[in-house]
């Protein structure tokens, strides 16, 4: 099975690879992830706390990878696991919510 490439206008960019039954799925999250420690010298002010709090990663409609995060993951940050059972014409999603109540999510299909 190949790979698919998520919709490149989401912030949520998605990459999968299929091999020996597995499913390995790479994602980059555009999100500022902002510490609440960082001052901002042209404002004279600490940056406000702003990050996202949780990822949720699914296979089809079943929840493969559930993930609680804090302030102390990086900008954009990076999100890569392995999981098994799926095939061609499968989906999968990851969404996020922040801190601030946003949240975004991005779906592919397996090809």
């Amino acid at each position: 099975m190949k790979g698919g490439v998520g919709d490149m206008a989401s912030g949520i960019k998605i990459r999968t690879s299929s091999k020996d039954g597995l499913t390995t799925v790479r994602s980059i999250i555009k999100h500022p992830m902002n510490t609440g420690f960082e001052f901002d010298d042209d404002k004279g002010e600490v940056i406000p706390v702003y990050f996202i709090k949780e990822v949720i990663c699914k296979h089809n409609d079943k929840v493969v990878l559930r993930c609680d995060w804090s302030r102390a993951v990086s900008k954009n940050p990076y999100l890569s696991f392995v999981f098994e059972g799926a095939i061609e014409g499968d989906t999968v999603s990851i969404s996020w919510t922040d801190s601030k109540g946003l949240s975004e999510s991005a779906t592919i299909t397996l090809k």
